[in-house]
């Protein structure tokens, strides 16, 4: 079939962003394939940029021009993303390679690693419920989602039962937690200043409250672990009924009481130009909300509604950490 010669142009283009979407997930895996593989902590550990033969000199396998071959592919697709650097050739040394903030939270031991969240979400029982999403639609039915059509059981179901997955699970909030907080304590300590005492509602292992109760000394600070208590998890039915339970125990808004939530708040396209991919990843969680649990992630209509109906009167929203919001709801 022959082409128009005006439309040549477009249909290669569309063409090359549907093979572009289609492979996107290579980036994916080959992330995971380096962290297996432990190549950030190898480069970090060698102090300086390291050289092709240096990495794979440095792996548990044979050191041939294969292996050379293969790894230098692997890195070549991981720096244009910008997971790592590459340092260019002078007259006497080689190309080194050199991590790259996103790769320095990719490092094991880092307090702040998201090792483990790459892991969980690239695991194949985390990635089996995308293959069942045609067919939890066509079935209709609001009680089930993806990940339980894949796997016979609700997430947090199957999370009990698979002990190396529920430590991960920890391992994701703790660390999450840690940069969270770190940021929240430092730009936005006016949020916690006058409150005399703090529930941390799903508060996991206590990282997000001992910090608290470390920087404000006279507060009086309670961890209740409810992790099944994550609103972007629920359903706007499901939540209402959180937020009202939450609103029974604080006092007025006159005496400091508030309900204090971390979550996304979805950007508004036409007023965040120049911030795509922010807005993407949004709609990436928003999405997995939807295939692990039916819950969503909300813009600031989406949460005023649910705020107006669980019978709160105000709310303030303080967008300061980066694809999440500091959301203060007063009684």
């Amino acid at each position: 079939m022959a082409l128009p010669n005006d439309n040549t142009r477009e249909m290669l283009a569309a063409q090359a962003h549907i093979w572009n979407h289609t492979f996107s997930y290579i980036n994916s895996m080959s992330l995971k394939y380096a962290i297996q593989l432990g190549i950030p902590d190898i480069i970090h550990s060698n102090g300086r940029a390291m050289t092709l033969f240096d990495l794979v000199d440095a792996f548990p396998i044979n050191n041939n021009a294969k292996t050379m071959d293969y790894i230098f592919r692997l890195m070549r697709i991981l720096i244009h993303p910008g997971f790592f650097n590459q340092t260019m050739a002078n007259n006497k040394e080689e190309d080194g390679y050199l991590l790259t903030p996103a790769s320095r939270l990719l490092l094991k031991n880092e307090p702040l690693s998201q090792v483990p969240f790459v892991q969980t979400e690239l695991d194949p029982n985390f990635m089996d419920p995308w293959h069942s999403l045609s067919k939890w639609i066509k079935r209709d039915d609001d009680s089930s989602t993806p990940f339980a059509i894949a796997h016979g059981k609700p997430l947090f179901e199957y999370d009990e039962r698979q002990p190396n997955i529920n430590r991960q699970f920890n391992e994701i909030m703790a660390s999450d937690s840690r940069l969270v907080i770190c940021v929240v304590i430092k730009k936005c300590r006016g949020v916690f200043e006058v409150l005399k005492s703090l529930v941390d509602v799903g508060g996991g292992t206590g990282i997000v409250a001992k910090v608290i109760a470390d920087a404000f000394i006279e507060m009086n600070c309670i961890v209740f672990d409810l992790p099944h208590w994550i609103l972007h998890d629920w359903s706007d039915e499901e939540c209402i009924k959180i937020l009202k339970k939450c609103k029974e125990p604080i006092p007025s808004k006159e005496n400091g009481g508030k309900v204090i939530i971390i979550d996304m708040v979805l950007m508004d396209r036409n007023l965040e130009k120049g911030d795509d991919k922010s807005y993407e990843t949004q709609l990436f969680f928003d999405m997995l909300m939807m295939v692990h649990v039916s819950g969503k992630e909300r813009n600031q209509q989406d949460w005023e509604k649910l705020f107006s109906d669980a019978s709160f009167s105000d709310y303030n929203i303080i967008p300061m950490l980066g694809l999440r919001s500091i959301i203060e709801v007063f009684p």
